[in-house]
C-alpha cells in the first residue's frame, strides 16, 4: 500500500471529495447476515478512509451517512443507524482530536434523535478549530430539498426588499446552500456498483470527476481510496476549456 501512496501526486490531490458508501446491506447479505451488520462493519471503513485522505492531504471529506429518503427504511434499521452514528462518534472523537479533524454536518439536523443532535453538537464543538481535514457527514440530507430551501430564503429576501433579483448570481447561491462554508466537490467516489448520484450535492459536483467502484463500502479501504486518487490524477479536467488551452495555463504555473 504504501507504493501506491507513493504514486500520488501530492500537488494534484483532489481538494474536497465526496463519497457515495453504498452497498453495506448487499455484503451483510453476502454474508448471511442481517443488513444492520454491513453498517456495523462499514464504520471500520469510515475510520480507514479518513486516515487514507488524511495520509495524502485531502483537505475535505463529505460522507453521504444517510439521506432522506432513508428514513423509509424500516425501523429497525433506522434505529440502528442513529444508534451506531451515536456510538461511533463517542468512540471516534480521540481519533479525531489526534488527527486534527474538525466534524462538520449538513442535513436536516432537526430530523434526527435529540440523542444524535447533542452528540453531533458536542463533537462539533471539541472539534471546531482543528484543521488537517474538515470532515462532513451527510444526514437526513437530499440535495433537491436543499435547493427548494435555497429558492425559499432567497425569495423571502427579495420579497423583503433585502435582494434585489438582479442580485442573484452563483455566488448568492452558493452562500445560502448548506455547505455555504465548503469548496466545491472535485472528485465524488460511489461504491457497490450502482451508477447514481441518488440525490447527493447536486449543485456541489457541477465539475466534479465521477468514479464508480463495484468495491462494496464494508471492503473499501485506503488502497481502495488511493487507486481511486490515482485515476483522478490522470484524467484532464478542462472547465470548459480546450486540451492546448489547459496546457499552456499549466505551462505558465
Amino acid at each position: 500500500m504504501e507504493n501506491l501512496k507513493l504514486k500520488i501526486q501530492e500537488h494534484n490531490v483532489p481538494n474536497h471529495i465526496a463519497i457515495i458508501m453504498d452497498g453495506n446491506g448487499r455484503w451483510a447479505k453476502q454474508k448471511g447476515q442481517p443488513r444492520v451488520f454491513g453498517h456495523k462493519n462499514g464504520v471500520d471503513s469510515v475510520r480507514d478512509v479518513i486516515e487514507g485522505c488524511a495520509e495524502i492531504g485531502i483537505k475535505f471529506l463529505t460522507l453521504y451517512a444517510f439521506s432522506t429518503e432513508n428514513w423509509n427504511r424500516p425501523k429497525i434499521e433506522v434505529k440502528t443507524l442513529m444508534s451506531l452514528l451515536v456510538s461511533s462518534l463517542k468512540k471516534e472523537l480521540k481519533t479525531l482530536q489526534k488527527n486534527n479533524i474538525k466534524l462538520n454536518t449538513i442535513g436536516n439536523l432537526n430530523d434526527l434523535p435529540k440523542g444524535a443532535q447533542k452528540e453531533l453538537l458536542e463533537v462539533i464543538e471539541k472539534t471546531k478549530n482543528n484543521t488537517t481535514l474538515t470532515l462532513t457527514l451527510a444526514l437526513s440530507y437530499g440535495s433537491r430539498h436543499e435547493i427548494v430551501n435555497v429558492i425559499k430564503n432567497i425569495s423571502k429576501k427579495v420579497v423583503n426588499n433585502e435582494m434585489t433579483i438582479e442580485e442573484i448570481n452563483e455566488n448568492i447561491i452558493n452562500n445560502h446552500l448548506y455547505t455555504f462554508s465548503l469548496p466545491d466537490v472535485d472528485f465524488m467516489i460511489r461504491t457497490s456498483g450502482e451508477k447514481r448520484i441518488s440525490n447527493f450535492l447536486l449543485w456541489q459536483i457541477a465539475y466534479a470527476e465521477l468514479y464508480f467502484t463495484n468495491t462494496l463500502w464494508p471492503d473499501f479501504r485506503k488502497e481502495n481510496l488511493f487507486n481511486a486518487v490515482i485515476e483522478y490524477q490522470n484524467r484532464e479536467r478542462r472547465f470548459g476549456k480546450t486540451s492546448e488551452q489547459i496546457e499552456k495555463i499549466n505551462e505558465q504555473n
